[in-house]
């Protein structure tokens, strides 16, 4: 089996290929880099393996919420992908990929996942996560950090940029400690890819038209009515 996955979503920029169980990828912390990094990195991957696109069983991308640019730079990219060589896509949920990667790294089977939405909001999800599983707990969200549901926090840890941009609220509400608060981390390709694979081997796979981006926020796109 053969994927490629790549992710625009946040100030970070990567490209992942799964091909049979192992997984090579490039990553770079680039804010507004995205458009001049993401096709050499895919490129170089694609190269260094000896294969083409056309060899691929599918193509992923983190489909959203995130950065409203960096979300259809990746849905763009993917969808190009797939209609010209007519392979199946598997979208992966960016708050879900950050939960995956706090799993993969410390084996966190519990994670509130918040990523800074601006304007006072985060795009929030709760996941239990598992060794080929992960499942969402509610619905993913875009809210202001006093109007989460609460919800017992016990057994849970905390990851993405959410959870540096309002600490104070989050961590009152939550009292989750600093050693399991995990605010650093990104959504990453590595971490997409292997997600991916999970969901092909269900059958989870769709067409390019079908893989549409999630913004959650979806007025960010629409223009003000006159009054």
């Amino acid at each position: 089996m053969k994927i490629l996955a790549i992710d625009t979503t946040t100030e970070a920029c990567s490209a992942a290929l799964y091909i049979d169980g192992e997984v090579t990828h490039e990553y770079k912390l680039a804010p507004r880099e995205h458009t001049q990094l993401i096709l050499p990195m895919v490129d170089r991957l694609m190269s260094s393996a000896g294969i083409k696109i056309q060899d691929l069983d599918a193509l992923s991308f983190a489909r959203g919420p995130g950065a409203f640019t960096g979300v259809r730079i990746a849905a763009g990219v993917i969808q190009g992908l797939s209609y010209a060589n007519d392979i199946p896509v598997v979208p992966v949920s960016t708050l879900a990929v950050i939960a995956a990667g706090v799993y993969f790294k410390h084996g966190r089977k519990n994670v509130l996942t918040a990523i800074d939405a601006r304007m006072g909001e985060v795009y929030w999800g709760a996941y239990k996560v598992g060794d080929n599983s992960i499942e969402l707990i509610g619905d993913e969200v875009v809210v202001k950090p006093d109007q989460i549901t609460s919800m017992d926090s016990s057994d849970w840890s905390a990851a993405g940029t959410g959870w540096s941009e309002y600490k104070d609220e989050l961590q009152q509400k939550f009292s989750i400690d600093d050693d399991n608060i995990f605010s650093d981390y990104l959504p990453s390709a590595e971490t997409i890819v292997k997600l991916a694979a999970q969901d092909y081997k269900r059958g989870r796979q769709m067409s390019a038209h079908q893989a549409q981006p999630v913004y959650l926020r979806d007025n960010v796109a629409k223009k003000k009515s006159k009054a």
